[in-house]
């Protein structure tokens, strides 16, 4: 196998997974990486396992680097399955120390083993394999509770684990060699669905690799691309969306029955429009959500419209709308639109949704009876006109 370097005696030796399509509800159509990386020096550490379907050809890149018998440390950041679930695969032929933080090693020893070697660290500890250090930075509920980063301090490496990720297959290693895809965008989408629900805890951290002076001239997550230039720039964005920064643009997601309610999404953009207010427009039942997410991560406002089913809200409505509410989108407004046969609580319930993920929802929702007539029409226009003055006023 081809050797990658990171730099002198750092090593990727990770695995890809090009036909992977759905990661627990996320749409991956680029694939994934599980990302894996050895360090050598005068004692050998791995840092972090892949997902176990792919253990043979982790394995197989571990020995075109060196023996099982040399490794003396193995890191785990994270004890998630796609990272983790390779580890006992691994320690049949290592006969080496685990680094990790207590939570981690609970873990390990509830669902691997209890009589692996198990070194418990903490934010500042560090560990010499002889001209090179790792220190360990705890780093709880970014974005599970045992997740840790290391950073290796002469090579100024960040090893984050899902930190600064996305989910791109590539025949390449780093963001600056591909084209096919701008993985800035990629790692949006990943921030926006896999860690913004987190993002205090992620503040946190920035704020303390500030205060540390931790310089870094490489950012090496566990998915995706590894950052070697640009890393100022990630570091910089993920300040943005972790603080709630958007831009002035409204987000549109609805689904429709019998087309009234698209008539209303529509109407509502032209009122947008005419406030020359950015937008984007998103049919739920045809759209990725999870690219939806993104979207509503950069955007300030969000205008939902559902149909009345049955007396609840429509169902790819009330999925998504459950699906945001666990990210929690922070900083955002948002206001409800939708047409109705005979009851019409949709609005009133998908309101409630919003208000229960946090999001501030001003006006009362727009609502009408069957298909809505000409002077409806301009009232969704109007409605659209007050939201756009709405989301300039946030600040």
């Amino acid at each position: 196998m081809k050797l990658i370097n990171l730099t002198d005696n750092v090593y990727w030796v990770g695995t890809v997974d090009w036909n992977v399509r759905d990661f627990h509800g996320y749409n991956t159509p680029y694939g994934t990486t599980y990302n894996a990386y050895l360090v050598s020096d005068k004692k050998t550490a791995l840092i972090d396992t892949v997902y176990w379907k792919f253990k043979d050809v982790y394995l197989r890149r571990i020995e075109s680097v060196t023996d099982f018998d040399k490794i003396d440390y193995v890191i785990v950041n994270h004890i998630e399955y796609d990272h983790s679930s390779s580890l006992p695969y691994l320690m049949e032929r290592v006969d080496g120390e685990i680094f990790c933080t207590k939570r981690a090693r609970d873990v390990i020893e509830r669902i691997y083993s209890d009589e692996w070697s198990i070194n418990v660290v903490k934010t500042g500890d560090e560990l010499s394999i002889g001209n090179k250090t790792f220190k360990f930075i705890e780093t709880p509920m970014v974005h599970w509770p045992d997740t840790m980063f290391t950073y290796l301090v002469e090579d100024e490496i960040l090893f984050p684990n899902d930190g600064f990720g996305q989910h791109i297959a590539s025949s390449e290693r780093f963001a600056d060699e591909i084209s096919f895809v701008d993985p800035y965008d990629e790692a949006a989408k990943y921030y926006a669905n896999i860690i913004m629900l987190y993002s205090k805890q992620v503040q946190k951290v920035l704020k303390y690799l500030k205060e540390q002076n931790i310089s870094i001239k490489m950012i090496a997550p566990s998915h995706g691309l590894i950052w070697r230039n640009g890393v100022e720039k990630i570091l910089d964005l993920y300040g943005k969306w972790s603080s709630g920064m958007a831009a002035d643009k409204v987000i549109i997601v609805y689904d429709t029955m019998w087309e009234s309610t698209e008539k209303m999404a529509w109407a509502i953009a032209k009122g947008l429009e005419e406030e020359k207010m950015d937008y984007e427009i998103y049919l739920l039942k045809h759209s990725d959500w999870s690219w939806i997410m993104k979207e509503i991560m950069l955007a300030k406002g969000i205008l939902v419209g559902t149909p009345t089913l049955n007396r609840e809200l429509y169902p790819s409505v009330a999925g998504f709308l459950t699906y945001m509410k666990g990210l929690k989108p922070i900083n955002k407004i948002a206001s409800v639109f939708g047409s109705y046969g005979w009851s019409g609580e949709g609005v009133k319930k998908a309101e409630e949704m919003l208000r229960e993920g946090g999001i501030e929802v001003v006006d009362s929702g727009l609502i009408f009876r069957y298909t809505p007539t000409e002077d409806e029409i301009q009232q969704c226009i109007e409605f659209g006109k007050s939201f756009a003055e709405k989301v300039r006023e946030k600040e």
